[in-house]
């Protein structure tokens, strides 16, 4: 312990008691390093910086599962036999010579041949894939072996191999193909239910074709649903063409998910790119491999999202649910009584948070199975019972027919005049033609209804949770609802059905 004696301290000036007496003992003790160890305070290690994870044992475990995949295929291309001998007849006036490589003294022919169409391969595109299981079978991206006449995958051990394609799925863009081989290493499934927001992934594939490349980052957001059948993984690792079909990797060496899209302006990565969960792709791969396809259900509804202002004006209350805006003829849908303008907030006991979620779930439900609706409609749930059919091609939307027809003199109540309305009844013709059994059509739309986008020809079908068969009824229906306030009205357009909310112009 360093001591400074009182002729010391004399001759250094100190005059000091107490805690700072102590504190230039200490500072004195650190200028001439004599101080012990347990007098310099210690950082807590829960306090001190994480370093950055180490991937190379990852990169290890993982890398030999991954492969390059490259694909070709067959296009036509037209030669023309009469240029070659033009070619050859210009060398030989002009230059005093046959066209290199062309017999001496050859003429054309007086019958020329026509031209012809010749069919070769060329290379269509690389990507990447893993193995997911020994005996062969790999998965990748639908988009990178769509429409190959040749896949040829390499082993990261340079061994390469022409795949078989077992089957594609467009809209997951998951693929299975088969190599003959064994003994191969295949890699391990994660859990996308443990896979947590801010954490640390890696991606290994080809992309621009330099193959085994290793990029990583962490995870982004978890279920972002970018209009495509599924939610995604959004991550900011490094994904650029030529890493489609590559795995996403966790710290744990497990896959997580499949990386397929980027968000770019460009064409190349800029800091936003998506993949399929793991446990999606796996559930479709296995469809694949046992029977080609994968078979998905339907309920024949088309939906929309169900707006806050929408949902409180109805009586809602909670922007939840898919809004039905028009119901398939003869599909389960209609026969389970769903009807245009109800509102789905279960599948089978399963909320329904957004629109993307409904079709997801009746998606993989197997067509047969008898599955509960529940529905919000005129300010009161309902269940429905459907028994779900099998996803077909989408058909062409019939259009409704212009043909005009004799219509009553339009109605204009003072109410129906506070909200800029002038309203019909349907004809007989006009109900058969819509499928409606009631309503009553626009004949003119000004004012708060014109703003809220109503327009003429529209078919009003409820007035503020009313639903309404005919003018009187449409009129009944205003005077009870509370017009100082925004009025929601449900709507057909077409085969379409929305909400709009009409404020009285008063």
């Amino acid at each position: 312990m360093f001591a400074i004696s009182s002729s010391e301290r004399k001759s250094m000036n100190i005059h000091a008691e107490g805690s700072f007496f102590r504190s230039s003992l200490l500072a004195i003790a650190l200028a001439l390093g004599t101080v012990t160890a347990s007098l310099v305070p210690v950082t807590p290690a829960s306090a001190q910086v994480r370093g950055l994870p180490d991937f190379t044992d990852l990169v290890d475990q993982v890398g030999p599962s991954v492969v390059n995949i490259r694909t070709t295929e067959r296009v036509t291309q037209r030669s023309n036999p009469e240029m070659d001998e033009e070619m050859q007849e210009f060398f030989r006036r002009f230059f005093g010579q046959p066209l290199p490589g062309a017999p001496r003294g050859q003429t054309p022919r007086p019958n020329r041949p026509q031209p012809q169409d010749e069919e070769r391969e060329k290379p269509r595109g690389v990507g990447s894939g893993f193995i997911l299981t020994s005996d062969g079978f790999v998965m990748t991206n639908a988009h990178v072996v769509e429409d190959a006449t040749e896949v040829l995958v390499t082993l990261p051990d340079k061994r390469e191999f022409k795949a078989r394609i077992v089957g594609t799925d467009k809209r997951t863009d998951v693929a299975v193909v088969k190599i003959d081989a064994t003994g191969l290493p295949a890699v391990k499934i994660g859990d996308i239910t443990k896979l947590r927001v801010g954490e640390w992934v890696m991606a290994i594939g080809s992309p621009f074709g330099l193959e085994n490349t290793v990029t990583a980052g962490i995870v982004s957001a978890k279920q972002r649903d970018t209009g495509e059948y599924l939610p995604f993984i959004q991550t900011d690792v490094a994904i650029n063409p030529g890493n489609s079909g590559g795995p996403l990797i966790n710290m744990r060496g497990e896959v997580v998910g499949i990386n397929s899209q980027i968000y770019s302006r460009s064409g190349g990565f800029m800091g936003i790119s998506f993949s399929i969960p793991i446990d999606e792709a796996i559930r479709v791969s296995e469809a694949l491999r046992t029977s080609g396809r994968v078979s998905r259900g339907r309920i024949g509804v088309q939906i929309d999202q169900v707006t806050k202002d929408v949902a409180e004006s109805i009586g809602l209350g909670k922007a939840q649910g898919a809004m039905v805006r028009s119901v398939e003829a003869g599909s389960p849908g209609e026969k389970g009584g769903v009807e245009a303008g109800d509102i789905i907030v279960k599948f089978d006991g399963k909320a329904i948070d957004k629109p993307s979620d409904l079709p997801r779930m009746v998606g993989n439900t197997k067509p047969g199975t008898k599955s509960t609706l529940t529905v919000f409609r005129r300010g009161a749930m309902r269940d429905l019972n459907v028994t779900i059919a099998e996803i077909e091609p989408e058909k062409p939307t019939k259009k409704t027919s212009d043909r005009e027809e004799p219509a009553p003199k339009p109605s204009a109540s003072a109410a129906a005049k506070s909200l800029g309305l002038a309203v019909v009844d349907l004809t007989d013709a006009q109900k058969k033609e819509l499928k409606l059994k009631g309503g009553v059509k626009i004949e003119a739309a000004t004012e708060g209804a014109s703003r809220a986008g109503l327009r003429e020809g529209d078919v009003i079908l409820a007035v503020g949770n009313i639903e309404v068969a005919n003018v009187k009824e449409f009129d009944s229906a205003l005077a009870k609802v509370d017009r100082s306030k925004a009025v929601s009205v449900l709507f057909r357009r077409g085969e379409w059905a929305q909400y709009a909310l009409v404020r009285s112009a008063r």
